[in-house]
């Protein structure tokens, strides 16, 4: 179904969804909780850290990367809890696929961080 909103009400319009989606997340979603706190106590974390801003940005993008894959993977699991209750293969695979894709983001996020703070440390 097409947005009957054009311009900067679409925006608005889409900024208040988007914020809709991001409570739904908070509300509903355990792991989308400990990410976001996570990613909040991290956040101050990045700004001492980082010593260029791009290592600041790359430690900031890369906690925003674990949230924007976790809201994903939260959307497919409830596509696929919509469908329907009883087990079935392929549902399982999608959840299964979209925690991996999680736990890859995660990863990322680590050695991004174990790099900046190895370079800090020891190889600075």
């Amino acid at each position: 179904m097409k947005s009957p909103h054009t311009g900067l009400s679409r925006i608005w319009h889409a900024f208040g969804y988007s914020w809709k989606g991001v409570k739904a997340s908070w509300q509903h979603e355990a792991a989308f909780r400990q990410e976001l706190i996570v990613c909040l106590i991290l956040l101050p974390v990045a700004f001492w850290l980082g010593q260029t801003v791009w290592e600041v940005t790359a430690l900031i993008a890369v906690l925003l990367l674990v949230l924007i894959v976790e809201l994903l993977n939260s959307a497919i699991e409830s596509v696929v809890d919509r469908v329907g209750e009883g087990f079935h293969e392929l549902s399982g695979r999608a959840k299964d696929q979209g925690s991996a894709a999680v736990l890859l983001t995660v990863l990322i996020a680590v050695l991004v961080w174990g790099a900046v703070i190895y370079n800090r440390w020891v190889g600075g």
